[in-house]
């Protein structure tokens, strides 16, 4: 458990086989430690006994599989695959993120403020007047905005707003 923890997080798909038994710490409680720093690693357990409420304390804390040995090759494999295929999902997920994340750092300070305005449902004229500008020039931010956030629509610029935890409007 301790060399585990002394290597660099692996920034690829992949998943922790964990057997709950370890010579320096528990299973558990490494899963304890790791959980919210590596939630891209699905850990799957592996255990000799039948012990039903360790199988629900780990499944609570976020195992994706708890195996009793013994097993069959295959049924660790089908579990591997499948925590592997987690984790790829988690990072395609913080991949689009990160993309909208750099999208949005590129807007002016400006482009900002009318993006949280037009996404809280204000047209650009009531845009304009909260802002102190004119139509035209919020017609204008607005275009540059959406192009920098590579939004098709103004859904599509709404949903990016909330997968990016922004409020709708600044707060007065």
């Amino acid at each position: 458990a301790e060399e585990f923890l002394s290597h660099p997080r692996v920034s690829a798909p992949s998943c922790l086989v964990l057997d709950v038994t370890l010579p320096d710490l528990n299973g558990l409680d490494l899963q304890k430690r790791i959980a919210g720093d590596r939630v891209d690693m699905p850990i799957i357990f592996i255990t000799g006994h039948n012990d039903v409420p360790m199988t629900v304390q780990a499944m609570k804390a976020g195992a994706v599989e708890f195996l009793t040995k013994p097993f069959s090759e295959d049924v660790l494999l089908s579990a591997i695959q499948n925590a592997i295929e987690r984790s790829q999902a988690v990072f395609v997920r913080e991949a689009g993120l990160q993309i909208l994340r750099d999208c949005h750092a590129s807007l002016s300070r400006r482009e900002r403020e009318v993006m949280a305005l037009v996404v809280s449902g204000l047209l650009n004229k009531q845009v304009g007047f909260e802002l102190g500008i004119s139509e035209i020039t919020v017609k204008a931010h607005r275009g540059k905005m959406m192009q920098k956030m590579k939004a098709r629509s103004l859904p599509d610029l709404v949903n990016m707003n909330a997968r990016l935890g922004l409020p709708s409007a600044p707060q007065h």
